[in-house]
């Protein structure tokens, strides 16, 4: 286990590599376990105020707990509702949050981010006009988008039903629809990279995939054989999170942002290779169009990409 998690983690260091956060505000979705708990942690001990997004408070207080337990150093640690799995709710979350601060430094989110991102995206704009700012978005994907169902020669987001794909025949169904989502994470974050770049705006939005982490052992069709398995050849949660946690704070990125713009990032910090499906500057329009007109049907209206 040593030898595989050395492997993918190289020399990285979240204690020493990660430049201070000192006065700096971020939003880490999913923070109250695996590989969001400890992004939470390593952006808290440089120093940010972390907004640990979770939906259930006592879940995220006994984070927190834990989290305190463990060591935050200078920084500080809150709880945030977020709940993803509806637009109003994430709308909801977002505008919680506005009301609460006044920067927005650093978001990383896991999955839906769609809705959520784009409600604070103003005040990140607003962030990034600030002297000595290095505004960050980071959406986790996953290696996974190269997998069958994702990779799809014909795929496409034109309309609802495209949406609405059917998994139920796939060998490994809740595999497939992972593998989709994070395929559109990656869509996402690179065609929000390519609308921040039309007006000029310095954020860098960076999808990532953390690595082969245990963390679903017990939701395959074998969670026993998967878990020794896991166990076996699969990195450990903390550091599954050391990719988050570059892509949030690293120096270089702040030091050599045209290599990380519309980079994709696998541990730790190295640039990795996408499939032809997420270099697909049409399927990453189609995406965040029809995404936007079926929320408009849905009376969310989202504020509009400019400075």
């Amino acid at each position: 286990m040593g030898g595989c998690m050395s492997r993918k983690t190289g020399d990285f260091n979240p204690q020493k590599d990660l430049k201070d956060l000192t006065g700096k505000v971020a939003i880490v979705t999913g923070g109250n376990t695996g590989i969001g708990y400890h992004t939470v942690k390593f952006l808290a001990r440089k120093g940010a105020k972390v907004y640990l997004g979770a939906r259930n408070e006592v879940k995220a207080r006994e984070a927190i707990a834990q989290l305190e337990q463990e060591g935050l150093g200078s920084g500080q640690v809150v709880w945030l509702q977020v709940n993803l799995a509806d637009p109003q709710w994430a709308q909801m979350a977002a505008e919680d949050f506005l009301e609460k601060e006044k920067r927005l430094d650093i978001l990383s989110a896991h999955f839906s981010q769609f809705v959520f991102t784009r409600v604070l995206l103003p005040l990140m704009i607003k962030t990034a006009k600030l002297p000595k700012s290095d505004v960050r978005i980071i959406s986790v994907g996953s290696i996974a988008h190269t997998q069958k169902r994702a990779m799809n020669p014909y795929l496409k987001f034109e309309m609802l039903q495209d949406f609405n794909q059917e998994f139920a025949s796939d060998f490994y169904p809740d595999w497939s629809r992972y593998s989709m989502t994070k395929l559109t994470a990656i869509l996402f974050a690179r065609e929000l990279q390519k609308r921040l770049d039309e007006f000029e705006i310095p954020i860098i939005s960076i999808p990532i995939h953390p690595g082969e982490v245990n963390t679903f052992g017990d939701r395959t069709p074998w969670p026993f054989l998967a878990n020794i398995m896991m166990e076996l050849f699969f990195m450990r949660p903390e550091a599954g999170s050391y990719t988050s946690c570059f892509a949030a704070a690293s120096p270089l990125i702040e030091e050599f942002p045209e290599k990380y713009r519309y980079a994709y990032l696998e541990p730790v910090g190295h640039i990795g290779t996408l499939s032809p499906n997420a270099l697909s500057v049409n399927l990453a329009s189609q995406l965040w169009d029809t995404t936007e007109k079926i929320l408009k049907d849905l009376k969310i209206e989202l504020p509009l990409i400019n400075p």
